[in-house]
């Protein structure tokens, strides 16, 4: 499948999963680099609804085997982490499906982070002080 079109999947999937009405709560733009296999989703809220602000990065690679891959990054407005899926190409993939798993993470927000700058320090200190 075409970046583009995977795009469009995922920005349709996100409408579908947010109950949206025949306009969507998003601004959107786009960027594609077909030469490095790129593309960008950034998803900007026109009204404050509550729902997430970010962007979707996908990346298409040829794996060792000649397979492809897609690698999609989410990461949102304000949070510090984000999260990553793979999408391997195989002959019984559903793209539909797919662009309805990256829409369903990207809703459901950033995780948790896990530690905390100052939280790793602590931590090392306490290792440190019983070597």
């Amino acid at each position: 499948m075409r970046l583009l079109s995977f795009l469009t999947e995922i920005e349709q999937a996100l409408l579908l999963e947010a109950n949206a009405t025949d306009s969507s709560p998003w601004g959107t733009s786009r960027m594609v680099n077909f030469h490095n296999g790129l593309a960008r989703l950034t998803l900007t809220c026109e009204a404050d609804l509550g729902l997430p602000r970010g962007v979707i990065l996908v990346q298409r690679y040829c794996l060792a085997d000649g397979s492809f891959c897609l690698k999609a990054q989410l990461q949102w407005q304000g949070s510090g982490t984000g999260r990553t899926l793979s999408v391997y190409e195989v002959p019984t993939l559903n793209w539909k499906l797919e662009a309805s798993r990256i829409a369903t993470e990207w809703l459901a927000g950033p995780p948790a982070e896990a530690l905390t700058a100052t939280g790793a320090g602590e931590e090392y200190s306490r290792l440190a002080a019983t070597g």
